[in-house]
């Protein structure tokens, strides 16, 4: 049995078999191996799927490379991720460039990445499905969310770039067709940065209001050229889908070729093959457009002129089934000059009363019987044998000139009054008054003219009125009802029986039926109990007796 002491001699290693290798620090060894690292692998090429993908606040974006069996690390630097065509997902297939180097704060190695690029048309395809379902299920392509296309647009924004043939093409179909005033929005339509400046220059149309410096567009139209799926993938991104779903004004997708779609495509109002054809489906043609406006107007007073003469014709058609005016106008025409004759004989005897009126006045305010009565008066105050003569005397001499002076002042009012009257009278009696008031009276007649539309219309009117009254009529006859079996009682007088008491005291009744009559002497029956007031039996009634 081997056994084993300890005497603390073996702690301390003192051979010499390893006196001539080097004892490395940490941080040289770490050095040596990132120097050994990135020198064997400088440049290489890594296909595998991105999990774990963070971006920090300074802009530098972490991930993960894995397959089935490993993981790898890796970053990418602020000045390149700027740089890179798309958003990195998580789940997404990328071949990543870059090289190899360690992290000695970690001891682990890692990728820095240098260029990102989706892996293939069928993982980039594949993206794009699952993009495009998450959308789907959001509901921003859904047809009830489709705004309708304005027929004229005056004012049309355009999403683009500058400096490209698409611009250019758009215009000069626009002119072609129908001349309109073009808004654009210049905007890079591929790079890093195209998704956020292309649904930004759409939400900045869409918030433009109706009486802003900048006129609101009522038409967008967002374009691009053809390209590959990479170049055109700025037009699916999320942001630019919902800022196309989110827009209030109507939009036209002409991103790519005809064979080209992107998400924009499904989540825009209408999809337009080529940016040509959306400037095409934008407006429409104006010479045409003038055309059909020709051809309505020509169609229009056509129809006017067909319906004028359909009317003349009825007009006359109904006008000679009416008597002649001058027959239907003569009685008036008659009475109107009786009333003229009565008028001036009335204002004649009015204007000689008057006169007779006003000389009766005028007489009686002659200054001589004025005189004279003063002097009757003084004369009658004269024979008086008062105590105070000529006091009253001048009481007197002073109410006679104030009687005279309210005298003559009413009858010079009441003078003036009859002079205005007669004025006016003289002026109502002028030939062209009276012609003028002929002509008035005249054309009121004329006005009452029976129009021989409004009698056919009240004639249908009161037809249909009185057939209704007729079925009305018919429905509430007392005989009606005879016909269902019923009968009705009437006495000897013919007057209606209405209950059995009534019916006891005739001697004769008479049973109207809807076929004939049938007279019938009422006999004095005992009345039958009603049903209802039926004495109620014992239960013992209907048992037999026992006993």
């Amino acid at each position: 049995m081997n056994s084993f002491s300890f005497d603390g001699t073996h702690l301390i290693d003192d051979s010499g078999e390893t006196d001539n290798v080097r004892a490395f620090s940490v941080s040289e060894i770490s050095g040596a191996l990132k120097r050994t690292v990135e020198n064997a692998f400088s440049h290489i090429r890594v296909r595998g799927e991105i999990s774990g993908f963070t971006r920090a606040g300074s802009g530098h974006c972490y991930l993960a490379l894995k397959d089935d069996k490993s993981v790898l690390d890796s970053v990418i630097w602020r000045g390149v991720a700027s740089h890179i065509g798309f958003l990195p997902e998580n789940g997404m297939e990328v071949i990543a460039t870059g090289r190899l180097t360690t992290y000695a704060g970690r001891s682990r190695y890692q990728l820095v990445i240098e260029r990102l690029e989706i892996a293939g048309q069928g993982a980039l395809m594949a993206l794009l499905d699952r993009r495009r379902r998450a959308l789907a299920e959001e509901g921003l392509f859904d047809q009830q969310r489709k705004k309708a296309l304005p027929f004229l647009p005056q004012v049309i924004g355009v999403v683009s770039s500058p400096s490209g043939a698409v611009i250019r093409d758009i215009l000069h179909r626009l002119a072609d067709r129908c001349p309109s005033h073009v808004i654009l929005w210049p905007v890079p339509v591929q790079g890093e940065q195209s998704a956020e400046k292309i649904a930004a220059a759409i939400r900045s149309f869409s918030a433009l209001e109706a009486k802003s410096i900048i006129p609101r567009p009522d038409l967008l139209i967002v374009a691009r050229g053809g390209g590959s799926l990479e170049d055109l993938w700025g037009f699916n991104e999320e942001v630019v889908v919902r800022a196309v779903a989110e827009c209030s004004i109507p939009i036209i997708s002409a991103v790519g070729h005809e064979t080209d779609t992107t998400l924009c495509d499904f989540a825009a109002d209408l999809r337009a093959p080529t940016p040509t054809a959306a400037a095409e489906l934008a407006v429409p043609v104006k010479s045409e457009l003038i055309s059909q406006l020709k051809a309505l107007h020509l169609r229009m007073n056509n129809a006017v002129n067909r319906y004028y003469h359909l009317s003349n014709e009825r007009l006359q058609g109904i006008s000679r089934r009416l008597p002649a005016s001058e027959r239907l106008l003569a009685p008036f025409m008659q009475r109107f000059d009786d009333e003229t004759e009565h008028f001036k004989r009335s204002m004649t005897d009015r204007l000689a009363v008057a006169y007779h009126k006003m000389a009766a006045c005028a007489a009686t305010l002659r200054p001589a019987l004025l005189v004279s009565r003063i002097a009757r008066e003084q004369a009658r105050l004269s024979a008086c044998r008062l105590p105070s003569r000529q006091h009253l005397i001048m009481q007197e001499q002073r109410k006679v000139v104030i009687a005279y002076q309210r005298l003559v002042s009413a009858y010079q009012h009441k003078l003036a009054r009859t002079a205005m009257q007669l004025d006016f009278i003289r002026d109502k009696l002028k030939p062209v008054l009276l012609k003028r008031s002929w002509q008035q009276k005249y054309d009121r007649l004329a006005s009452c003219i029976i129009k021989p539309d409004r009698i056919s219309a009240r004639l249908d009117t009161m037809e249909k009125t009185v057939n209704q009254l007729w079925r009305i009529a018919e429905q509430a006859h007392p005989d009606k009802i005879l016909a269902k079996g019923y009968a009705r009682v009437e006495n000897k007088e013919g007057q209606t029986i209405c209950n059995a008491e009534q019916a006891r005291q005739q001697s004769l009744l008479t049973l109207i039926f809807h076929d004939g009559t049938l007279p019938v002497i009422p006999s004095v029956i005992r009345p039958q109990p009603s049903p209802n007031k039926l004495s109620k039996r014992s239960p013992s009634d209907d048992q037999p007796n026992l006993l």
